[in-house]
């Protein structure tokens, strides 16, 4: 099966920098049983192309977003002339999906669009969200009614996509366990500094004010904690000064950026993953965690609103207070902890990549038989 997969970015050439762990874990499976063709839109500024684990990338590049656009259907059509694509899969909607629903519709051919972020909210406070403008709401309204097929990771996200009007596959992206091998919870010694930590860009959307804001309230109350987060920063150390603010630079480092395989070890000796986002349609983050042993607390978006109360404790988003009641819970009982764990443990392990990629064919073949 040839296949074009159209996405924003999280390709690069190197393998481990700005690279999306999950959608590398997918190209991976995809490419060792078919010919892939990933059309990247604004992994460079410059237009490139370059293999990547068995598939092939095609950077569109471009400062214009309407430029781009017309440059991937033409690139894209350009490739259906060497050899037929079967399909095009868009891993988010926004401009990708505008581009797979509109090349599918030149060439003939079924579309998928995977909703995987913020193209159905609109968040004004923050200038955030794919339907915060009209033009916004008028390119998420064609990509879903011209897409064969609308698939998203989490059942929030699908009750959102179904007050749109438009039915979709719940796909949750999961964790490469050959690069991220899974590990059973471990028992914390009580004694010791309750490590937490934080997993996230510093941006608006994921609210690391409310993070500082809980656990500046959890020192207040005695407990005993270490915040590690980890992220690049978009904010111009706006949360750094904000920590000291706090009084809470002794007890929380910044780790900025880091790769896969330097997070792997903070992330495994964490003991509670914390989640502020004010949307999420996973996290990514979380089901890491997860692998590892590590529950999560945090606001109820995405999989934490899925898991809680069985497997992660969900809060209501900004509610910083709650969030801190919460931590407090997960880090006094430690028998609690360790049944959040094992649970999350198991789901994360039950929808890892290799069961992502099983879902992942079967729609590509319901598709090119003809399915909706």
């Amino acid at each position: 099966m040839k296949i074009a997969l159209i996405v924003p970015g999280g390709v690069d050439r190197s393998g481990d920098r700005r690279v999306i762990p999950a959608l590398l874990a997918l190209l991976k499976r995809l490419g060792a049983r078919h010919d892939v063709h990933v059309y990247a839109l604004r992994q460079e500024p410059v237009p490139g192309y370059w293999p990547l684990l068995g598939v092939q990338v095609h950077n569109i590049g471009g400062r214009s977003a309407r430029w781009g656009l017309l440059r991937a259907v033409a690139t894209i059509r350009a490739e259906h002339r060497v050899a037929p694509f079967d399909l095009l899969h868009a891993i988010w909607s926004g401009h990708c999906g505008m581009v797979a629903v509109s090349a599918a519709r030149l060439l003939g051919v079924p579309s998928a669009v995977h909703v995987a972020g913020g193209e159905l909210v609109a968040l004004p406070v923050i200038h955030y969200g794919g339907r915060l403008t009209w033009r916004g709401r008028l390119r998420e309204a064609l990509v879903l009614r011209g897409a064969t097929r609308v698939t998203a990771a989490s059942e929030p996200m699908l009750a959102q996509l179904a007050k749109l009007g438009s039915t979709a596959q719940r796909l949750p992206l999961g964790v490469d366990l050959e690069t991220w091998p899974s590990r059973p919870p471990q028992r914390r010694d009580t004694n010791a500094p309750l490590r937490l930590i934080h997993v996230a860009s510093l941006n608006r959307v994921k609210d690391q004010a409310t993070l500082l804001r809980a656990v500046a309230l959890l020192a207040r109350r005695g407990i005993d904690f270490h915040l590690d987060i980890v992220g690049e920063d978009t904010l111009g150390e706006e949360m750094q000064i904000m920590a000291r603010q706090l009084d809470l630079a002794s007890q929380t480092t910044f780790h900025g950026f880091l790769t896969h395989t330097q997070l792997r070890p903070l992330l495994a000796q964490a003991h509670v993953h914390l989640v502020t986002s004010m949307h999420e349609a996973g996290p990514l983050a979380l089901l890491e965690a997860a692998t590892l042993g590590v529950p999560s607390v945090g606001t109820r978006v995405g999989h934490l609103a899925e898991w809680a109360p069985h497997a992660a404790l969900a809060v209501e988003v900004g509610d910083a207070p709650a969030l801190c009641e919460a931590i407090e819970r997960v880090g006094r009982d430690e028998d609690f902890r360790l049944r959040l764990a094992h649970e999350a443990n198991r789901r994360a392990i039950r929808e890892d990549a290799d069961h992502t990629f099983t879902l992942v064919e079967a729609l590509y073949g319901a598709l090119t038989a003809g399915g909706v």
